[in-house]
């Protein structure tokens, strides 16, 4: 059992080590900004106290140590710099890798290191500031700063004293009747409050049964507290902040308390007054005093009936909002993700057995069964639908880990980068994304490292120093289009072209247009960079950039003007699990081409003369004949069909027997002993249990280009 409950905690924390990540990198940005310290502050705190509660102590321990940290940094003791930003994301890393790997022999040793160099941090950050004097009241300001970061601004100063003002707070903590299932204990949460300041606690006890009705387990009573503290009110929700779905939790400060707030925050003081039983100065009254309004209203001689049908209004309106939360609270549920895989495989069965029914009943002449077999394919394919709709995340999820990446390369290549992202909410299938995460982190370390100029050189050339790299996303048809533009220096045609040509990649008096010269960057091993870097410079990237998106069914093209930047476009299929084919047929064999990449189909009669290309519209379209590809014998129709498909080399078009029609495509992989087959992304199973390949275009129109076949 503790297993899996480490299993979700590690889950959760992964979560909350991306949120921290992104609250630094924005921290980084507004320095000053308290909404932002505070979400780091808590990511930290929620992950210690989890910690803790799942054995692992490690990770507890040495995230307390950064949470103290953090917690002066909120409190306004030390400065937002940028080597605390760095040193805090080094935390963070390291805290992953606590939890990746909890047994890793350098763990203490790093754990130490860090802790040592957060101290120095903080004492150089301390001894960077001085008291300033503004209009009367005493702040303090860092110097010498070299990153020019801001400090936090410090609490709020009581004039003429130093010290923060002391104000009270009325909290109404109210919760669960099931709040300790989870090994919670509510006196432990009043005993943090009393740490905070001067404290009165007033326990409600309406909601305890009698006796013959009562549960050990359960709570029934209800506290008001009264804290008089110089702490702000983020840290008494802190406090509470493992429970805050487990209570309803309301925090005021005594004197801004307001009696005409909305109905659904009604308190009994105010259901009184509206209805003219009571005079308001009697309600603040009691609560400035800290006395109970049970008291002052019995001694005002108030109607018991009036006091109790209040109670109901206001136990009416508290049930009310608690079916609102618990609504909200269920709208959504956390899946494991191979439970979505699984269930992805079993709907992909089903809409093989589907194509089989279907196929059955073609041939039988049966009302009834054709009924039924077309009522199952609808709901079949809605089920798909909202199946695959499941597993579609925003891209978003992706492009917010680059901004650390930016951050870090920026750093180490000596410029000044800017990270913009635009069309964040497309969605793609998650296996999708997480195959897309490493091609777009090699074009984003080319583009930072070979696009753009260094601050000096973009000043010279008339533009500003800082580079800007450009992620966006927008569904185009069937595909997701996948944008990374730079505003660089943009790619030297001839600098590829003559290191092409000592490669022996391409003759000397070749003739090339810029589309086929900057297509040469993506041979394997293809690098212009002068020297070897810890960056660039082996000619390791962009050829793996397309192959990994050809093994997901995309393509990649890119487009650069001398001075002006590069564009690389990546087109990526949905999802990789179920798609729309194209059924052809050669000879006694089937095979499925992708419908997403599919233009058009035409009729081809072979003739004597070139046989390689056809004339389509006004233009030449290169032609692969797949029965040569795949070795398929046997005679050929008089008049054969090709499927004009779009490639990132332009249109092809692939010679079939027979162009079949649409086909639902249960993707199926072939297995260790086929993984390396030229030309064939994998497998389905048709209707009539008979095998058909998925082709590869990409790879086929590849081998076409460079003289290859796959038989």
């Amino acid at each position: 059992m503790i297993d899996g409950f480490q299993d979700s905690f590690r889950e959760e924390a992964y979560e909350l080590l991306e949120n921290l990540e992104q609250a630094l990198l924005q921290l980084e940005d507004a320095p000053d900004d308290r909404d932002v310290v505070s979400a780091v502050f808590r990511s930290m705190h929620t992950i210690k106290g989890s910690a803790a509660m799942f054995g692992f102590d490690a990770v507890s321990g040495f995230t307390h140590h950064v949470e103290t940290v953090l917690d002066d940094v909120r409190n306004g003791k030390i400065p937002v710099t940028r080597g605390l930003i760095d040193l805090t994301l080094e935390s963070r890393d390291h805290i992953r890798l606590m939890l990746d790997d909890p047994e890793h022999e350098s763990i203490p040793e790093r754990s130490q290191a860090l802790m040592k160099r957060l101290e120095e941090e903080v004492d150089r950050a301390q001894g960077d500031r001085e008291p300033l004097e503004i209009d009367g009241e005493v702040v303090t300001h860092a110097i010498g700063d070299e990153n020019g970061s801001a400090a936090a601004p410090p609490p709020p100063q009581q004039e003429g004293a130093g010290e923060a003002l002391a104000r009270t707070w009325h909290i109404r903590f109210v919760p669960h009747t099931d709040i300790m299932s989870n090994g919670t204990n509510p006196l432990l949460l009043l005993e943090e409050l009393h740490d905070l300041g001067d404290c009165t606690v007033v326990a409600g006890l309406s909601k305890v049964p009698p006796l013959e009705q009562f549960s050990a387990e359960a709570t029934y009573t209800t506290w008001d507290v009264f804290l008089t503290t110089t702490q702000p009110s983020s840290a008494i929700r802190d406090v509470f902040m493992f429970v805050d779905d487990q209570c309803d939790l309301q925090i005021r400060l005594v004197d801004e308390i307001d009696f005409s707030d909305e109905p659904r925050h009604k308190r009994l003081g105010q259901i009184l007054i509206d209805r003219g039983v009571v005079e308001s100065d009697v309600v603040r009254q009691a609560v400035s005093e800290q006395r109970r309004l049970g008291e002052v209203l019995v001694g005002s001689g108030v109607d018991a009936h009036e006091v109790e049908t209040a109670l109901q209004e206001q136990e009416h309106i508290k049930r009310s909002r608690q079916k609102v939360q618990a609504d909200a609270a269920s709208s959504s549920i956390r899946v494991q993700s191979d439970k979505l895989d699984e269930l992805v495989d079993l709907v992909g069965e089903l809409v093989t057995l589907q194509a089989r029914l279907t196929q059955t009943t073609d041939g039988v002449e049966h009302t009834e069964l054709t009924t039924i077999s077309e009522n199952f394919e609808r709901l079949i394919g809605e089920l798909r639908d909202h199946t695959m709709s499941i597993r579609m995340v925003p891209i978003a999820t992706s492009f917010s880990r680059f901004r650390r990446l930016v951050r870090d390369l920026s750093q180490e290549l000596g410029k000044d980068v800017e990270l913009t992202t635009e069309g964040g909410e497309t969605e793609l299938d998650k296996t999708v994304i997480e195959r897309l995460h490493d091609p777009l982190v090699h074009v984003i370390r080319n583009s930072i490292d070979h696009g753009l100029e260094s601050p000096e050189q973009r000043k010279a050339a008339g533009k500003s120093k800082t580079g800007n790299v450009s992620l966006s996303a927008r569904h185009a048809g069937a595909n997701v289009e996948v944008r990374v533009v730079d505003d660089g220096k943009g790619l030297d045609r001839e600098a590829i072209r003559q290191r092409a040509v000592e490669r022996g990649l391409i003759g000397s008096d070749a003739q090339f247009g810029d589309s086929e010269v900057f297509d040469l960057v993506f041979q394997p091993g293809f690098s212009t960079a002068a020297a070897v870097t810890t960056v660039s410079g082996r000619g390791v990237g962009m050829d793996v950039v397309r192959k990994e998106v050809e093994n997901i069914g995309g393509t990649v093209t890119l487009h650069s003007v001398p001075g002006n930047g590069t564009t690389i476009v990546i087109s990526i299929p949905l999802t990789l699990a179920i798609i729309d084919g194209l059924l052809v047929r050669i000879g006694g064999e089937h095979f499925v081409v992708p419908l997403s990449n599919v233009e058009e189909c035409i009729e081809y009669r072979r003739g004597s003369s070139n046989d390689a290309v056809v004339a389509n519209r006004g233009e030449l379209l290169p032609l692969i004949d797949l029965r040569h590809e795949f070795g398929i014998s046997g005679n050929r129709p008089e008049i054969e069909q090709a499927v004009v498909v779009e490639t990132g080399i332009g249109e092809v078009g692939f010679v079939v027997d027979t162009v079949i029609g649409d086909h639902q495509t249960v993707i199926k992989n072939l297995g260790k002993l086929y993984h390396n087959l030229e030309g064939v992304s994998g497998a389905t199973i048709l209707g009539d249990g008979g095998v058909a390949l998925i082709l590869d275009v990409q790879r086929l129109a590849a081998g076409k280009s460079n003289g290859g076949h796959h038989t």
